[in-house]
């Protein structure tokens, strides 16, 4: 029986005539914590905002958790949460959680505690009833990561998830998000920063809509012969990231 919960095959998405994907193929398996590592402008959000289906698909195909995407019956299931906060500002952080709560189909019964949960996970809860219109920009940051975790998906995909946050606040973020690994849940993460690329079982480096290699930071660093991720991607045709 197949682990993998998304495959993407031959995957190519242009705007206009820019080319912002070029036949990108690749398997993500079940529990891992999967990272795209590239500079701006590599290709990294449409590619995952494809997998997550909020993307059309021009050439090639995007299966997750066996469904053909774009597919809304699949959004219950993935968690996402995107480089600009999809916030309401006038709202307090409860009243926006109770709002993706209800989105999700969350009963009202666990609410409370999942809300909780996660507020306490990004270091929020006695922010709770503040509007988030008086929240910094890292705050809103950790709102959103708190807001895609509400559900407990099965594949959370998180797109730059700690620009703005603190370095102690990330160490605590990441080692949640290798618990949830543990746990099961499929955590796939854009990145530009490579100690946290290092974090990933896996990486996709891309660059300039191209993959340019996919596997371990070990066995990155065995192919190119070289002791560090950044002088990897180098090696492999990147530009700085």
């Amino acid at each position: 029986m197949s682990n993998q919960v998304c495959n993407v095959s031959q995957l190519s998405i242009s705007f206009g005539r820019t080319e912002v994907l070029k036949n990108i193929s690749l398997t993500i398996d079940k529990g891992e914590i999967f990272g795209f590592l590239g500079p701006s402008g590599a290709g990294k959000t449409t590619l995952v905002k494809a997998i997550a289906g909020l993307q059309t698909i021009h050439t090639g195909e995007v299966e997750v958790l066996n469904a053909k995407m774009p597919t809304l019956s699949l959004s219950e299931r993935i968690g996402y949460m995107a480089q600009s906060d999809a916030l309401y500002q006038d709202l307090t952080a409860q009243e926006n959680l109770q709002f993706f709560a209800s989105l999700y189909k969350m009963k009202t019964t666990v609410r409370k505690n999942r809300i909780q949960e996660v507020m306490e996970l990004v270091n929020l809860q006695e922010h709770l009833h503040k509007p988030v219109q008086q929240f910094s920009g890292g705050m809103k940051r950790r709102l959103s990561l708190a807001i895609s975790l509400l559900h407990n998906p099965e594949i959370l995909i998180l797109d730059e998830p700690t620009v703005g946050i603190d370095p102690l606040l990330r160490k605590s973020i990441w080692q949640e998000l290798r618990e949830l690994s543990r746990q099961g849940t499929t955590v796939l993460v854009t990145t530009h920063v490579m100690d946290e690329a290092q974090k990933c079982d896996r990486l996709a480096m891309i660059r300039e809509g191209e993959l340019l290699a996919v596997g371990s930071t070990e066995e990155l660093e065995r192919a190119t012969g070289t002791t560090n991720m950044e002088d990897a991607f180098l090696k492999l045709g990147g530009a700085t990231v």
